[in-house]
């Protein structure tokens, strides 16, 4: 366990920030907030780079779509622009519609607060997942990258460790579960911890790294 330790906290150390972070997004439980991470998390899910993806989330927030309300308003080609500023060009146009089409979903169903579902759900992550699904452009690796980031506000997700992240743990000899990974950090950290895992999963170097660095302490 003590082993286990000192590697968490070179990992948050190094690597503990959330990927709403790194877009910008001052996560909290509100409807603004909620709704960008849902852009990034239907960003994040298309075959590209992490960095792409929260770059062009900070573009789409930067021309002021930041609510459901902004984003369904906003042409397609100022979707699409957006994107592009982003460097997210290889799905942009469809990806521009779908940001549309989510929008309208997102006020139809839940009146712009993604508080509804989270209520609707009882808090359930398989009940929560299914709902974000009906999202367009978020299938089960989007509904995990968003509950994987919601756990930092929604206490009753946690611990929620996808596969990836669950993946990210056992290259750095963490336990390849969400429960006993929960031991090693307080509750509202887990959520870094998610993501931490995610990039080490990602990239073998940056594990191999933080394994050394464990090992130097």
């Amino acid at each position: 366990m003590g082993d286990e330790r000192k590697t968490t906290r070179v990992l948050l150390d190094r690597s503990g920030r959330t990927y709403a972070e790194e877009a910008g997004i001052p996560l909290a439980d509100r409807p603004a907030p909620l709704y960008q991470l849902l852009v990034l998390a239907t960003l994040l899910s298309t075959r590209i780079r992490a960095s792409v993806a929260v770059a062009a989330a900070r573009e789409l927030f930067a021309a002021g779509y930041r609510t459901p309300q902004a984003m369904e308003r906003a042409s397609w080609q100022q979707r699409v622009d957006a994107l592009g500023r982003g460097h997210y060009r290889r799905y942009d146009e469809r990806t521009a519609t779908m940001l549309g089409n989510g929008a309208q979903l997102c006020l139809d169903r839940w009146r712009g607060d993604l508080r509804r579902l989270h209520g609707e759900a009882n808090g359930e992550p398989a009940a929560l997942r299914r709902r974000l699904t009906e999202f367009p452009g978020i299938g089960p690796t989007g509904a995990d990258i968003f509950l994987r980031e919601a756990q930092t506000v929604w206490g009753d997700v946690r611990p929620f460790a996808d596969r990836r992240a669950l993946a990210g743990a056992k290259r750095i000899g963490l336990p390849a579960s969400a429960e006993k990974l929960a031991g090693l950090v307080r509750g509202p950290d887990f959520g870094r911890l998610a993501s931490a895992l995610v990039r080490v999963a990602l990239d073998k170097d940056s594990a191999d790294e933080i394994t050394r660095a464990a090992r130097a302490r």
